[in-house]
């Protein structure tokens, strides 16, 4: 990850100086002692590219002529109206613009300690890249970016401020590994195997494999997997940063499966090596533990990840089977490209029987419907709580990984009602993404039928992206790590 330091002001004599500015303010300081070096060259170099700090603007000057140093090139950066800065934005928007740089200083000195860490974060998201497999790469292809010192009137506020950012950002940057990563090497069992990663953080990891699964009744998660020869596992993420003693804690679930082939019900296969991320939501979950176990958080939380790997075989599930779930509810599988619902359906029983959870946020890479809907600007929220999905919304808002809340009903319950069996696994095109909501919910609140806070986050269309943005370069994005961590910051934690 980038390497980011906080600094004293003072003007660098070489590698690249960002200037960071909102709309029509004053020169920071570094900004003045840049003027005073170059003869007044940066400001008047600025004023005729028509620079104003207006958000998402930007301008650079190469090689400013100094009185002594060498800068390779100046960046202004615009922060927008003063009122409405959003630091993160900025720190990510800089990267592109001095990328081919080793060593960069930001003059920050202007921002609040906050404001300048939010920065750094961003920086560090868009600064990420997943170049694992790449072995022939041309050095000019690389970017060399590797240090960001940023400039700022109060070092120890602003280290401070990172030192709460920086595992978010690290918790990013796992779950993109993750979800990178291809399904030859990210079976359910190698995946399983890096959740222990965690440990080291301090998080309870416990892996269940098929047969403590079948001892469970997890007829439901078992039938997805029974078609590959990867065999599937459940893991149990444990933090216990409130104490433990005895309260409820939060639960997350994810869906993980590794790779989706649509098992018998098989997907086309123009775009099918893309359902290598169909285990985003387990991704997110994972990071997320990360996240809050590397600042340690002040909450309970436990995260639950269903994996398996949905492969067509002479053993796999078919069509019209009926399978009976750990609730002992029975689901007729009318297509087993539906099987991530199934998944959740275990797992979240599962989570509400052993853990009794204050409320439970599941994600998963679900329906190609919420992408029909809400194209990939938005993830789909469903919820039986209208606090909870109000919270989730707020702190999708701050964070930019925003939430379009969809509805919920008894008519689109009966979608999904069966002529043999309790439900079926598909409620047809209409409402797809709805349907399979209301299929998920009825395996929320376990045996006691308690009304525990749900939220269902459908995150198939921001996932991944297909071009950059300000904080997430194109590939795994991570959604959710960050609104949940922010969620948890904001109202479970204190």
């Amino acid at each position: 990850m980038l390497d980011v330091s906080f600094l004293d002001p003072a003007l660098p004599r070489a590698g690249a100086l960002v200037l960071p500015a909102a709309e029509d303010a004053a020169p920071s300081e570094l900004h003045r002692a840049l003027d005073e070096a170059s003869g007044g060259a940066v400001t008047r170099a600025l004023q005729a590219a028509g620079f104003r700090g207006r958000k998402g603007q930007s301008a650079t000057i190469w090689g400013p002529g100094l009185r002594e140093g060498s800068l390779t090139k100046v960046v202004a950066i615009g922060l927008g109206k003063p009122e409405a800065i959003d630091a993160v934005a900025a720190g990510g928007m800089l990267v592109p613009h001095v990328a081919q740089e080793r060593e960069v200083l930001v003059a920050a000195e202007a921002l609040t300690p906050a404001q300048a860490a939010d920065l750094a974060l961003g920086a560090a998201l868009r600064a990420y890249r997943f170049d694992r497999y790449r072995t022939r790469e041309k050095d000019e292809d690389k970017p060399k970016l590797v240090r960001l010192g940023i400039a700022v009137a109060d070092r120890a506020a602003a280290d401070s401020a990172w030192g709460t950012r920086r595992p978010v950002a690290h918790g990013v940057h796992l779950t993109r590994d993750l979800v990178s990563e291809p399904p030859n090497v990210l079976n359910p069992a190698e995946l399983a195997d890096r959740c222990r990663a965690l440990e080291r953080l301090g998080v309870e990891v416990e892996v269940l494999g098929p047969e403590a699964m079948k001892r469970l009744g997890m007829g439901a998660l078992l039938g997805v997997a029974q078609g590959s020869l990867n065999e599937p596992r459940l893991v149990v993420m444990q933090w216990k940063g409130a104490g433990g003693q005895g309260g409820k804690p939060v639960a997350f679930v994810g869906k993980g499966v590794t790779f989706d082939t649509g098992g018998i019900s098989i997907k086309p296969a123009a775009g099918m090596e893309d359902m290598k991320y169909d285990m985003a939501g387990a991704g997110t979950v994972i990071g997320l533990m990360a996240a809050l176990a590397g600042r340690q958080a002040k909450v309970d939380a436990v995260g639950l990840v269903g994996l398996v790997e949905n492969m067509p075989s002479g053993n796999a599930q078919r069509p019209g089977d009926v399978v009976t779930t750990m609730s002992g509810q029975t689901v007729e599988v009318i297509n087993t490209d539906a099987e991530g619902r199934l998944v959740l359906a275990d797992v979240i029983w599962y989570g509400e029987e052993r853990f009794q959870p204050r409320a439970i946020v599941d994600l998963a890479t679900l329906t190609g419907a919420i992408i029909i809907a809400l194209g990939n600007e938005h993830a789909g929220l469903f919820s039986n709580d209208d606090a909870l999905a109000t919270e989730l919304q707020a702190a999708g808002r701050a964070t930019g990984e925003t939430l379009w809340r969809m509805p919920l009903g008894d008519a689109y319950d009966k979608q999904i009602r069966s002529e043999i069996a309790d439900m079926k696994n598909v409620g047809g095109r209409p409402g797809g993404s709805i349907s399979a909501a209301q299929f998920i919910q009825r395996f929320v609140g376990g045996k006691a039928g308690a009304r525990t806070p749900w939220a269902h986050l459908d995150i198939a269309g921001t996932a991944w992206a297909t071009k950059d943005h300000p904080t997430t370069p194109k590939g795994a994005t991570a959604f959710g790590v960050r609104l949940l961590n922010q969620w948890v910051a904001d109202h479970l934690e204190g």
